[in-house]
């Protein structure tokens, strides 16, 4: 198993939720972050003074998924959220080594 963790756009957030949801993803986990990457955040102008925020608003998103499932997963994450302008957003994937559903108990990709 495999957690792959998306920052995008927040505007994204819908897209990208039904571009899962069509591959069969219906759980995630969702938080509203604040970075910035190589942009260094934006200038903003605020009652005629300009200022820098140095964190901007994204959406993160992380999905447990079956090994087999990653590619697919990130392949719908990427055309749903690009824009093609700086900011989009990174994805990164990393090993799962246990999933445990409390209610029932379940296990492994069962659990997911």
């Amino acid at each position: 198993m495999k957690k792959v963790e998306a920052i995008i756009k927040p505007f994204k957030l819908d897209e990208v939720k039904e571009r899962l949801a069509e591959i069969g993803v219906h759980g995630m986990t969702v938080t509203e972050v604040k970075g910035f990457g190589r942009t260094g955040g934006k200038k903003e102008v605020y009652r005629g003074s300009a200022y820098v925020v140095d964190f901007v608003p994204k959406v993160k998103l992380e999905i447990i998924v079956p090994d087999e499932n990653v590619r697919q997963v990130v392949a719908a994450i990427t055309e749903a959220a690009r824009t093609g302008k700086i900011g989009d957003g990174k994805i990164f994937v990393s090993p799962i080594d246990e999933v445990i559903r409390i209610r029932t108990g379940e296990t492994g990709e069962d659990a997911i």
